[in-house]
This record gives structure tokens, C-alpha cells and sequence, in this order.
């Protein structure tokens, strides 16, 4: 006998329905049942995949005495929480800015610039155990499988509902709205537990709020408050106000513990601090990277971009690009054989020596014209690639061509010694306020600044003794 549509749809829920509830568990760090379509193993190979990927588009911080301090520290907490068994791992990234994250499995990283934004070991205690709180809370596997149960339930029902169908693309786009109230849920969640982490180690939770405050003032100074709707993150103000509450609601002998301030700020001493130019730079169009010896030059009012594995510039209209990679392959000979392999990629004849020209059909159907190239400089094959529409390329062609040609060895030193900024520990010498702190101990950024990641107004005065970080060095060359 035929189903009619609503029979069919009263089937799809029974479906779902049941998949949910075979799909539910019992978290062991909050206590709640959630829905778990992936297996613990099937987590920890997620993380354990993605972590040469993050560790490649990152970089690992290259200090063996930060890698070490940070891994002890997370191991210990992860240690006492409810999922110890996992492969725990905990990296410095080589990013300047203030982020941690976590990925499935215990795969913890955390940026060279939120460290540098710590007062204390405390507050890094309680970013780790933030994150910490995400895996043990199994947040991303929780999203992924509402995700899962959510296209399982858009599909069938397009399938079985003519009058469903036309609407299901744009359902599946607004699952994401409806998600982000869970992200929120998540945030607060971790905070809690990164509050019961780092009392179970014995610290002052009243450093966490700390970071929140750090994090708020960072809005205020960039100028892009976030409004906390549209946020998956709770309001930096929301989180101190709530946090605070549940401090004082503990047992007073949680309501204090180590802070750790002048050891960790004695640690902080020579970090990298912001961009390091070693890695790249521009003055002007000229892209400079000191540690590989190359330069190269972009198209004039061009926007340059530089990434760990890639650097580029592109157009005012943002309708063409130059790109400068590694091309992952031993000589130029093999390069321009991979590059050409793929059958919407047809080459137009050789420019100049290790230059051709191509064109190329997107994956929307559109075309493009472009110029690539592949040349070795200090044992390491780069592509240098150009395109654009048809209309743009001949518009953009000549300049771009001057900019793959302009490539070159880098030899003057006065680019090739740049060196980058970094945090240097003052020690009061006597009492004084903050500006008097600024004329003796000047730095090379903002006042503003400044007082963000010494955790101190601008009005302050500090006493006798106190650590302060100041910024030196990090000069660039002129134009």
C-alpha cells in the first residue's frame, strides 16, 4: 500500500527520533546525555590527522623550553579530568594572535600571542582547561553529530515530501544559525569546566575573570565589539560577571591558590611578540622573506597577504590574483607536470624560461587566463602563479607578469636582518605611575597596548618591585 506524505514524514521522525536516542550518552564531565555519532576512536584519529595540518599552517613556536612548560602543565590538568585516557597533546603555535582551540581526541593548541597576553600561570591555567573542558565535553563530536542527524532528517524528508523539497537547500544553510546557540552553550560549558580544572590543580580561580577582562579590553581597543547574539563566544563582560559568581559560590578553600605571576612573567622574556618578520614581510609592493632569501615584488596598490605557506597581493577590485607557494615537488620539471595534469587546466604556451601560460575552468563553470611558473632558489621549488577572468587578465597582465618576473635572491642586509619584536621583563626600580613607566621603559607599541598585556589602566600606579613587560626591537627598513 503507498504511503501518503504525511505517513511518510511521521516515518522520517520515527528515523530520526531513533537514531537520537541509540545516539545518546552520558557525558562524564557534565553529566548530561548528548548526542554521540562518533566513536571515541574515530575522535582521537581527527585530531590526530588534523594535527600536522595545524602544526603546518601554524608553525610550531620554536622553543623547546615553551613546548615543554605548556605540555606539562596541560598534561597535569588533563590528567585529573574525566577523560584521562586520551592521547593529550598540547603545542605553541607561531601565531601572533590571542587564540587557543581545541580539536577532537585532545589535541590542544595555543598561540604564541595569547601567552604573551598572560599575567600569570594561572591565566594560562585557565585557558587550557578551558579547551580541555571542550574535549572532555565532547563539544566538536556533539556538533558534528547534530549536524549528521540534521542532514539525515533534510535529506530523507526531501525525498519523501514534494512540498518539502524546494525548501530543503535553504534549510540546510540556516542550520548553522540554529547552531550557533549551542557554540554559546558550548563556551559557558568549558568555562565551567576549565573553573573546576584549575581548582582541582590548586589554583587561584579569581585569575580566570583576568582573561575575560584581557579579552574585553582587546574589543574595545580593535574597535569590533561583537555583539553577543551573533557570537558563539559569550560576551568577554558576560563571562566575568558569571564566572565571578560561581567563584563565590565555593568552598573557601577553592577561593584561593597559586598564581604563579613572576615566574611566568620571568619565562615570558625574549618572546616573539606580533608579526615576525622572519617569516615575511613587505615594505611597500616588495615582499621580503629573510629566512628563505627571496624577494619579490607585487603590483603597485595591491593588497599583500602572507601566510605560513603561501604570500600574495591581490587587486583593488579583488579581481585578480599573484601567488607565491611551495610547490611540494623536487624539481621545476615535476612541478609543471602536476600542475598541468588536471583536465580544466590546458596550457597556452611557454612565456619565458619556467613560465607559462594557461587557462582554466573553475569549478562554477567560469574561465580563467593565467601565467605559472616554477623555479628553484636554495634547494626549494616555488610556483608563482597569476590569473585572472579574461576581461581582468588582459586589463592586469602585463603588470603581473612584471611581479612573477620580478622573484629574485635576497642579498642586502638590511632586509635579510630584520629581526622581530619581543617582550623584555622590566623590574620597578621604585614606585611610579604608568606614563612615568612609559618615558623610562619606552616600547615599541601602543601605550595602549601596552597596558593591555601588563593588565594595569593607563592611570595606574605601580609599585615598587613589580614585573612589567615592555616591547623592543622589530624594526622594520624603509621603503
Amino acid at each position: 500500500m503507498k504511503n501518503t506524505a504525511s505517513e511518510r514524514v511521521v516515518l522520517i521522525i520515527a528515523l530520526v527520533c531513533g537514531i537520537a536516542v541509540t545516539g545518546c550518552t552520558l557525558n562524564p564531565a557534565t553529566g548530561e546525555r548528548q548526542l554521540t555519532l562518533i566513536s571515541e576512536a574515530q575522535e582521537v584519529a581527527m585530531g590526530r590527522q588534523a594535527e600536522p595540518q595545524v602544526l603546518a599552517s601554524f608553525g610550531e613556536y620554536q622553543d623547546d623550553g615553551w613546548q615543554t612548560y605548556v605540555n606539562d602543565l596541560g598534561q597535569e590538568l588533563a590528567a585529573a579530568s574525566e577523560r584521562p585516557q586520551l592521547p593529550w597533546a598540547f603545542h605553541v603555535l607561531d601565531d601572533p594572535l590571542v587564540n587557543a582551540f581545541a580539536y577532537p581526541g585532545g589535541f590542544i593548541y595555543i598561540t604564541r600571542g595569547i601567552l604573551s597576553h598572560f599575567n600569570s600561570e594561572a591565566e594560562l591555567v585557565s585557558v587550557l582547561g578551558h579547551e580541555i573542558g571542550h574535549v572532555t565535553a565532547r563539544h566538536s563530536v556533539e556538533q558534528m553529530s547534530q549536524q549528521q542527524l540534521a542532514q539525515l532528517g533534510l535529506g530523507v524528508a526531501a525525498a519523501a515530501s514534494e512540498d518539502f523539497r524546494p525548501y530543503a537547500g535553504y534549510a540546510a544553510a540556516g542550520l548553522q544559525v540554529l547552531f550557533l546557540k549551542f557554540g554559546r552553550d558550548d563556551e559557558r560549558q568549558s568555562d565551567d569546566l576549565g573553573l573546576r580544572y584549575m581548582t582541582r590543580a590548586g589554583y587561584d580561580p579569581k585569575q580566570m575573570p583576568k582573561v575575560f577582562q584581557t579579552f574585553d579590553r582587546m574589543h574595545d581597543e580593535s574597535g569590533r565589539q561583537i555583539p553577543n547574539w551573533q557570537s558563539t563566544h559569550p560576551d568577554p563582560a558576560d563571562r566575568v560577571g558569571r564566572i565571578q559568581a560561581q567563584i563565590g559560590q565555593l568552598p573557601p578553600d577553592l577561593q584561593d591558590g597559586k598564581i604563579g605571576r613572576e615566574d611566568y612573567l620571568r619565562r615570558l622574556e625574549g618572546m616573539t611578540f606580533g608579526e615576525n618578520p622572519r617569516h615575511g614581510y613587505s615594505v611597500g609592493n616588495t615582499f621580503y622573506h629573510p629566512d628563505m632569501a627571496f624577494k619579490m615584488t607585487f603590483p603597485d596598490g595591491w593588497t599583500i597577504v602572507n601566510q605560513r605557506q603561501a604570500a600574495g597581493a591581490i587587486s583593488p577590485e579583488q579581481d585578480a590574483l599573484v601567488v607565491l607557494t611551495l610547490a611540494g615537488k623536487s624539481t621545476a620539471t615535476e612541478a609543471a607536470q602536476a600542475f598541468f595534469e588536471p583536465e580544466n587546466v590546458q596550457p597556452g604556451g611557454r612565456w619565458r624560461d619556467s613560465f607559462y601560460n594557461f587557462n582554466a575552468t573553475g569549478s562554477d563553470g567560469s574561465n580563467l587566463r593565467g601565467v605559472v611558473g616554477f623555479l628553484k632558489h636554495r634547494d626549494v621549488v616555488f610556483q608563482l602563479i597569476a590569473y585572472a577572468g579574461p576581461e581582468e587578465f588582459s586589463e592586469y597582465g602585463n603588470s603581473m607578469r612584471r611581479s612573477l618576473a620580478s622573484f629574485g635572491a635576497l642579498g642586502d642586509r638590511r632586509y635579510l636582518d630584520v629581526q622581530p619584536a619581543r617582550v623584555e621583563i622590566v623590574k620597578l626600580p621604585r614606585a611610579m605611575d604608568f606614563s612615568e613607566f612609559l618615558r623610562r621603559y619606552p616600547s615599541n607599541a601602543k601605550d595602549s597596548q601596552v597596558a593591555i598585556i601588563n593588565g594595569v589602566d593607563q592611570d595606574q600606579d605601580l609599585e615598587k618591585g613589580r614585573l612589567m613587560k615592555r616591547i623592543v626591537g622589530g624594526e622594520l627598513p624603509k621603503k
